[in-house]
C-alpha cells in the first residue's frame, strides 16, 4: 500500500475515506462535504476500511479510535508500515491518552468528538492544501546526510529512504529551509497543520519528537533538533 498525493484542479474532487461505526455521521459528513468538492466514502470498521485503503484511491483518512473489531489505533499502526496518507483521528472529548498515542503511532492531526463539521471540513482543506503546495515548491534541500525532494515528497539519510508522515515531512522541510535558526511552534503548527497553536495543544511536541527519533534510528548523527525552551525548535548541523 502506498500514497501519492493527487493535484486537484478547482472541479476534481479529493478523494476521503471516513472509518466510524456511527452510520448516521458518515452520511451527514458526506452530504456537507460534498459541496467543497470533498468525496468522502464511509466505512464501519477498521477491517474493511484497510481493505478500501489497499484497493482505492484516496487522498486523506478520518479515523476513529473507538471502532468494532480492531481499535482505530491499531489500524493506524498497521497503516503506517506501508502507507503515509494523512490521517485525522476523531477521540472522545478529553481523552488525552488516546490522542497522545495517535499521534505518535503517525496521525497528522485529530479532532474530539462532538465536533464542528466546519472545523472537520478546515482541518481537511488544510493538511489537503499543504501537500498541494509542497510539491509546487521544487527546491532540493540538504544538510548533511539528510536530503528533502519536495518535487518527490521523498527524505533520504545517508542515501536511504526515510518514511515520513506528510507533518512531519512538513516540520522536516520548514526546519531545513533555516537550519541553526530557530523556527517557532507557530510557525511550525501553521506550516505542518495548517492551523494556528491553540493553547495546551502539544501536537507538534509530540510530531518533532516523532521525527527526531526516525532520525536518530536512521543514523543521523551530523544533525539534531534541539529545542529552544518556550520559543520552538531548530536543526543544528553536526561537527
Amino acid at each position: 500500500m502506498t500514497h501519492d498525493v493527487i493535484m486537484n484542479n478547482a472541479n476534481a474532487a479529493a478523494n476521503i475515506l471516513i472509518i466510524d461505526d456511527d452510520r448516521e455521521l458518515g452520511e451527514m459528513l458526506r452530504d456537507f462535504l460534498a459541496p467543497d468538492h470533498l468525496a468522502l466514502t464511509a466505512c464501519l470498521n477498521g477491517e474493511d476500511g484497510l481493505k478500501k485503503l489497499d484497493t482505492g484511491n484516496y487522498e486523506l483518512l478520518i479515523l476513529d479510535i473507538m471502532l468494532p473489531g480492531i481499535s482505530g489505533l491499531d489500524v493506524l499502526k498497521r497503516l503506517r508500515q506501508q502507507s503515509d496518507i494523512p490521517v485525522i483521528m476523531l477521540t472522545a472529548r478529553g481523552d488525552d491518552i488516546d490522542r497522545i498515542i495517535g499521534l505518535e503511532f503517525g496521525a497528522d492531526d485529530y479532532l474530539a468528538k462532538p465536533f464542528n463539521p466546519r472545523e472537520l471540513a478546515a482541518r481537511i482543506k488544510a493538511i489537503l492544501r499543504r501537500a498541494s503546495h509542497g510539491n509546487q515548491r521544487s527546491g532540493r534541500l540538504e544538510l548533511g546526510t539528510i536530503a528533502l525532494d519536495p518535487r518527490t515528497h521523498r527524505v533520504t539519510v545517508d542515501g536511504t529512504a526515510l518514511r515520513l508522515t506528510g507533518t512531519e515531512f512538513e516540520i522536516l522541510r520548514c526546519l531545513l529551509e533555516t537550519p541553526g535558526e530557530v523556527v517557532s511552534k507557530d510557525q511550525l503548527n501553521e506550516r505542518a497543520l495548517g492551523r494556528r497553536l491553540l493553547p495546551y495543544d502539544r501536537s507538534i511536541d509530540t510530531h518533532i519528537s516523532n521525527l527526531r527519533g526516525k532520525l536518530e534510528q536512521a543514523g543521523s548523527a551530523n544533525a539534531s533538533i534541539q529545542n529552544q525552551r518556550g520559543i520552538g525548535y531548530m536543526l543544528i548541523p553536526g561537527n
